[in-house]
């Protein structure tokens, strides 16, 4: 009779072999967590291998994804598009089996995984996201929305510091439905985690408001079983399950050391291991008995058909709330949104009084948040400062739909990626720009992952004045723009913000950020044609009144300052005209004759000016133009004699011209 162990030992095999036909990767975590993993797959989890996406299902995350390989093993057996010449590629160029779970590149991975603790943290916004949605759409004899999120976490994801973050927040929010497996081998890159390792994770997460299920031998499947059912049972607090396991069990000589971790085992110590575990197999060979004992197609379609089933008598009992459901499903925004805050935009360039655009981006979500119910906004403890609570959104916690997600800035932008991957909610959040930095790596994965997620961030140069160079950021928006798939807008007055907004919440494919000023911006004149070119990123604001000698090129608060400028050059004599560019990669996006209309090849002489780095700007002035900016940090004072401390005036801007023009 086939064992729990036999079907584990064919993940640890397809592992070990993968790993050593690569020469790469990591053998030891998958080998350890198969009897885990095989419990789980087979007992527990719910999905369907033949729709990775189906709404219902249970989301497993592999925080630890350098353990990639108990991933793929795992889709191959069950069924998933994951065949064994996907696994013989592991590692491969172009293969769907990367080194770490690739996001939309593999059907049934969650997540992309890599960075540690950063899959952890997915996972409490996933869990977050059914909770949200059971509380929004579920209704008596229709628990609709009812999955649990079960996330695998080594270690080296509770040493980084977002693990923290993230389950501190969980624990909060009671997210029963969150179940962490804590795979304690022990060991890291460097050997035995006991000499820089020792805290009691166990009293942390308990600490934290999670129920803890210490001490289970995760090579005992009867154990694992029982802690399985337990945190099935958690109530209102998620679960962390202590798992001790040995990294690259069954491997002799190897197993339970660094040598397992992150190197192939070698032809020798494979051959132990086949003999150790039983395994009589040539590589990459599955018996058949093994796969028909893995395979869920069936299992998965059932599954599939009987939420199918109740989620049409849902509709049919609530029509209103299953089509609003299946519409954020499906990612699409309601009716009648792009108009409102298009509406918005065109208003605000008619007002005559000068705005922070952070307030601007405050009064669009005022519009935009009523209508698009799928918003969930939040803020790392800024909220009033950021104006990233529109009015009426109400607080989480007393059912609104708006996060407190407190100081944890790395935290809540990759809890923000989970809402965004789970489905059914478009996530903002909002910090200052310079705090950017420490969310940095959640940023650049939403950007990998393609995430729809909108970035707010305000306080954006030396302008915000008083709190001085630790505020004050100088090389963020460099960073950002040089970010691959990153949207990122620098509106100059309300006018700018509301289509920033409008074009940040169309796109689907990639995330957005809108930088935002603390200081008051004029707002600019425009006719429908200028107005109907911002959303191109860049165009033409004030087109010269003589022969065009000189382009100035601006962002966000510095737009007032180029025009001022221009006034004094216009009024000397010279042929001026000012660019407007709150999005970069959106001008770059548009047809070479467009950008040759707004920024002609043959006026060489170019100024650009933005209170930030000012080599980024090179690009558009080349070798014979010049920036106005700022290369070291900034100042405590007041906005205005900072700016102008640091030369970021109308004079050192006219100057600049001048010395090219003569």
């Amino acid at each position: 009779m086939q064992t729990s162990k036999e079907r584990a030992n064919a993940i640890r095999a397809l592992a070990m072999d993968a790993v050593q036909q690569a020469n790469s990767g990591h053998p030891g975590a998958p080998m350890g967590l198969a009897d885990m993993a095989e419990v789980l797959w087979r007992q527990y989890l719910r999905f369907n291998p033949k729709n990775p996406d189906w709404f219902g299902r249970d989301r497993f995350v592999l925080s630890n994804g350098h353990g990639s390989m108990l991933l793929y093993a795992v889709l191959h057996l069950t069924g998933y598009d994951v065949s064994i010449d996907d696994i013989r590629n592991f590692r491969q160029l172009h293969s769907k089996t990367a080194g770490h779970p690739e996001f939309g590149e593999c059907p049934g991975i969650e997540t992309t995984t890599g960075p540690l603790g950063q899959g952890f943290a997915n996972a409490v916004g996933m869990a977050l996201a059914e909770k949200q949605l059971a509380s929004e759409f579920n209704r008596e004899g229709f628990d609709i929305v009812d999955h649990r999120t079960w996330v695998c976490v080594g270690d080296g994801c509770l040493m980084e510091g977002i693990s923290h973050e993230a389950a501190s927040l969980a624990g909060t929010l009671g997210l029963g439905k969150l179940i962490a497996i804590y795979d304690s081998n022990g060991i890291s890159i460097d050997g035995e985690t006991k000499f820089w390792f020792t805290e009691n994770v166990a009293a942390r997460f308990k600490a934290y408001g999670w129920r803890v299920i210490e001490n289970v031998d995760g090579h005992d499947p009867s154990a694992v079983r029982s802690a399985f059912d337990v945190a099935c049972e958690s109530g209102n607090q998620p679960t962390l399950i202590c798992c001790t396991t040995t990294i690259g069990y069954g491997a002799p000589n190897k197993g339970g050391t660094a040598s397992a971790h992150g190197s192939p085992l070698g032809d020798d110590e494979i051959a132990l291991v086949r003999e150790q575990l039983g395994w009589s197999h040539e590589p990459f060979t599955v018996p058949e008995s093994i796969y028909a004992a893995w395979d869920a197609t069936e299992q998965g379609q059932q599954l599939e058909d009987e939420w199918n089933t109740a989620m049409a008598a849902y509709t049919d009992a609530h029509p209103e709330l299953g089509r609003e459901l299946q519409r954020r499903i499906n990612g699409e925004l309601p009716k009648g949104w792009y108009e409102s805050v298009t509406e918005f935009a065109q208003n605000g360039q008619k007002e005559a009084t000068s705005l922070e655009t952070r307030k601007a981006s405050g009064q669009c979500l005022d519009v935009l948040g009523p209508k698009v119910t799928e918003l969930l906004g939040g803020s790392a403890d800024l909220t009033g400062s950021n104006n990233t609570q529109w009015d009426g959104a109400g607080w989480l916690w007393e059912g609104g739909r708006y996060l407190n997600y407190g100081v944890r800035e790395f935290g809540m932008t990759a809890i923000a990626n989970g809402l965004s991957l789970h489905g059914g909610f478009v996530p903002y959040t909002g910090t200052f720009l310079v705090f950017m930095e420490y969310a940095r790596n959640a940023v650049r994965l939403a950007t990998l992952m393609g995430l729809r997620h909108i970035f707010v961030y305000t306080h954006d140069s030396v302008g915000l004045g008083e709190d001085g160079p630790t505020h004050q950021p100088i090389e963020q928006l460099t960073n950002l723009r040089t970010t691959p798939n990153l949207a990122v807008w620098r509106p100059c007055d309300v006018a700018e913000t509301g289509i920033a907004w409008r074009e940040s919440l169309k796109r689907t494919d990639g995330p957005c950020a809108i930088v935002l000023t603390r200081q008051k911006t004029q707002p600019q004149s425009r006719d429908d044609e200028t107005f109907n070119n911002i959303a191109k990123g860049g165009y033409t604001l004030r087109r010269e009144s003589s022969e065009l000698q000189l382009i100035l090129i601006a962002t966000g608060s510095e737009v007032e300052v180029a025009q001022t400028a221009a006034n004094q050059l216009e009024e000397d004599g010279y042929g001026i005209r000012v660019v407007s560019m709150p999005s970069v990669d959106k001008f770059l996006a548009q047809s070479i004759e467009y950008q040759e209309s707004v920024l002609p090849k043959e006026v060489r002489k170019r100024v650009a000016v933005e209170a930030a780095h000012p080599d980024y700007w090179r690009r558009f002035v080349g070798l014979d133009g010049d920036v106005v900016g700022i290369r070291r940090y900034g100042l405590s004072a007041p906005g205005p004699e900072v700016m102008a401390e640091l030369g970021i005036d109308p004079g050192n801007v006219v100057q600049a011209a001048v010395n090219l023009l003569a």
